[in-house]
């Protein structure tokens, strides 16, 4: 590989020649090479998208020159569509503003269009990194600006549509096993009677719930710090600046985002990404449930519940013929378990809000949309392999009811708690079922009884 020599304010670095980056970003690479991790795609390209807006904007304030301005515009635009993702080199863990990688950013741009400028890649001239490319910007209010940027095109255009088709499929579940009558369950013990479509309908709602929850956290996402420059009091940024990018974001985008009503606590504090990572999080938390309520329904098949199939995927054992394990709901657990601990980091990332900065705002980028984008893909998966395939085992679910114990609550506002119980626990003592129990024990005539336990097995006749 040929190098060639690039300066920066601490002196000269050696850059690879077909690098578009400079001395910034090489000098980066060398001191923070920590995970070997990068930024996502999505982040880095929204960085480009905000430099096109700023060079176009200069542009028609009279500040940048024509000739530079329609490089930097054309460049920014093939590195937002992802054209030069992989010049993008920065680590994850480097300083806690995203400097590094707006430099990066500012860099791959400026050497792009010095390229189409002069046919020659790289360089400080005639576009500058900082002087041009970044004019009017600090990475203080860059970087979290792309932060809410990408966060809340993610939640909009990925997560919301995966829960909604998820949503759908479940709900129509709830409406196909709506007549399926099973046995409900409290603390793993046997409680009394539902319909299947009754348990799917309560899943359809948690989804339901959770894209509210999500949609809830938008306004404050909206709110972008662009502006602010380096400590939130604008400095050499005109004051039209700002409001024509993000006006222009907003129309590219169709979020309705708008500057920060203050900019010190924009660029200060990172709330509005802890509130929405919660929100994520609770999805997760949701989704964790329907999974493995669904695994669980699902075991056996012919030695667990067995109440409900599942579309069989793969071999599930190395050693087990013939074994097919859950693995979409498993999947989907594993998924939710990462979400998790994505929000611990970026909980903690939002207390390190220190004075006029937060200084972990590369690990919170990197986490929140990490969790945005493994969410919406396991929504869909678990969708389309799994939910849509679920059948219910109607014989299975019905042959659990009449063998237990809680039909005895049917008999509570007739005979009373006490003497019910006394039932129950004659019928567990002898092995047999509640109705012959109690039908032998003569509590009520054996019309009433039947009357009585029909109804709580069978439901209201309009439900049968």
């Amino acid at each position: 590989m040929t190098y060639r020599e690039e300066s920066d304010t601490m002196g000269t670095v050696m850059v690879p020649q077909d690098a578009y980056y400079g001395a910034q970003t090489q000098r980066a690479v060398e001191n923070f090479f920590i995970s070997g991790q990068k930024l996502p795609p999505a982040f880095t390209r929204v960085i480009a998208t905000i430099k096109k807006h700023a060079a176009d904007v200069n542009l028609e304030l009279g500040l940048l020159d024509e000739s530079l301005a329609k490089a930097i515009i054309a460049a920014a635009e093939e590195a937002a569509t992802g054209k030069f993702d992989d010049q993008f080199i920065v680590d994850v863990f480097q300083t806690g503003s995203g400097t590094s990688t707006n430099m990066n950013v500012n860099e791959v741009i400026a050497g792009r269009a010095n390229e189409i400028l002069t046919r020659v890649r790289g360089g400080k001239s005639p576009v500058h990194p900082n002087d041009h490319v970044n004019m009017g910007q600090s990475s203080n209010d860059v970087i979290p600006t792309a932060l809410h940027v990408s966060a809340l095109t993610g939640i909009r255009n990925k997560l919301i549509p995966g829960l909604e088709q998820l949503h759908h499929s479940l709900s129509q579940k709830a409406s196909e096993f709506v007549h399926v009558r099973k046995l409900g369950r409290t603390h793993l013990q046997d409680a009394i009677p539902m319909t299947l479509g009754q348990e799917f309908s309560g899943y359809a709602r948690q989804v339901d719930l959770g894209i509210e929850r999500l949609k809830a956290v938008q306004p404050h996402l909206a709110e972008l710090a662009l502006g602010g420059t380096a400590i939130g009091n604008g400095v050499n940024a005109h004051p039209e600046f700002a409001p024509r990018i993000i006006q222009r974001i907003a129309d590219e985008t169709g979020c309705p985002f708008r500057e920060a009503v203050n900019h010190f606590e924009a660029q200060a504090a990172q709330d509005a990404t802890v509130e929405a990572s919660g929100a994520v999080k609770t999805v997760a938390v949701s989704l964790t449930k329907i999974a493995n309520d669904i695994r669980w329904l699902a075991s056996g098949p012919r030695c667990g519940l067995g109440e409900i199939n599942i579309p069989s995927l793969q071999p599930g054992s190395s050693i087990m013929p013939g074994k097919v394990n859950p693995v979409i709901p498993e999947v989907v657990v594993q998924v939710a378990a990462q979400v998790i601990g994505n929000d611990a980091t970026i909980t903690l990332g939002g207390q390190s809000g220190v004075f006029e900065l937060n200084v972990m705002l590369p690990v919170i980028a990197y986490n929140l949309l990490e969790s945005i984008d493994l969410l919406a893909v396991a929504t869909v998966r678990f969708k389309e392999k799994c939910v849509d395939g679920i059948t219910a085992n109607e014989e299975k679910c019905r042959s659990t009811i009449e063998q237990s114990l809680a039909l005895a609550t049917a008999l509570v506002p007739v005979i009373g708690y006490e003497k019910a119980a006394a039932v129950a626990q004659e019928a567990f003592r002898t092995g047999k079922i509640v109705r012959q129990t109690a039908l032998e024990e003569n509590v009520l005539p054996e019309e009433e009884l039947n009357e009585i336990f029909d109804r709580m097995i069978l439901g209201n006749p309009e439900n049968r």
